[in-house]
């Protein structure tokens, strides 16, 4: 089963970036909302949206945000215990199957999808914000590697399923996490804060068997401190394709994927709308691109 992706947006995503252009794009809002990018305001929002008490906003939020239960895990005791035990909820496997095509590129997550190239100086640019590798990983030696390869940036919203997974298998050689604050992800933020490099983030470098070593990162956003990665503690790990590697507490978040040079094709539509300055939806498992073909 395959998902066409598109690049649509609800009424949600309409007037949550007419909100979030009304403060970031102000100085006095962008005063007010600079405390709330601490984590420990992440950390109080997160007691709260744990709390039994959250359990009322949970049928508002299933019907704004369109959720179909009949596609999720039922949860331990038959019902959700609060907000974001629904907001981590799992997707019955069958909802979010992976392309059966090993060389086929999955997406790791459900979100909107903007593609970028690396250049040799190890410099992306995310409208005129420039993001240099060196500052996003805090590792020189291993910047290098990306330099003239691509950035896969996947922006979810607080409506997309918040789980994600590894897109091929290999063996995990690296793992690191870096403190920060916690902006929103959305494009609005980053005309005036460099918030890839600015947010609390952790990443993964796989050696992968079919798309050469690519680099996996979750970003934390505005309200989502919490980034819950399964088996932190392991050095090196053998991973497999489709495997969920972890999720987001309450909120928006990104999803940064690297690859080397020559490792990845991508697929057109794909490239089109990034060309456009677009974003495209996608969903987890569906094909985004493929393994390079080698001369």
């Amino acid at each position: 089963m395959k998902h066409n992706a598109s690049t649509n947006a609800g009424p949600r995503d309409g007037f949550q970036d007419k909100l979030l252009q009304l403060i970031y794009n102000h100085a006095l809002g962008r005063a007010l909302i600079l405390p709330f990018t601490h984590p420990v305001i992440s950390k109080i929002g997160g007691y709260c949206m744990d709390s039994s008490l959250s359990r009322i906003l949970i049928p508002s939020f299933i019907r704004t945000a369109h959720i179909d239960l009949s596609q999720c895990e039922l949860p331990a005791g038959g019902r959700y215990r609060s907000f974001n035990d629904l907001f981590t909820r799992r997707l019955l496997p069958q909802a979010r199957p992976f392309d059966p095509d090993p060389l086929t590129l999955a997406s790791p997550c459900d979100a909107r999808l903007t593609a970028y190239s690396i250049s040799p100086r190890r410099v992306f640019h995310i409208k005129q914000t420039a993001y240099r590798l060196e500052d996003l990983l805090r590792d020189p030696k291993l910047a290098r590697r990306f330099a003239g390869g691509t950035a896969l940036v996947f922006r979810l919203c607080v409506d997309d399923y918040h789980r994600y997974a590894w897109p091929d298998g290999g063996l995990r050689a690296h793992y690191r996490k870096i403190p920060g604050r916690l902006h929103t992800v959305n494009p609005v933020a980053n005309d005036h804060f460099p918030i890839y490099k600015e947010n609390c983030r952790e990443y993964t470098v796989v050696r992968s068997q079919h798309f050469g070593t690519y680099l996996m990162m979750e970003v934390g956003a505005l309200m989502v401190g919490k980034i819950v990665n399964h088996h932190t503690g392991y050095t090196r790990l053998d991973v497999m394709r489709g495997q969920e590697k972890g999720y987001f507490a309450f909120g928006g978040s990104t999803i940064v994927l690297l690859f080397m040079p020559g490792a990845v094709e991508l697929d057109e539509p794909i490239l089109q709308a990034s060309a456009r300055g677009e974003e495209t939806r996608v969903r987890m498992g569906q094909r985004i691109g493929r393994a390079a073909r080698r001369q």
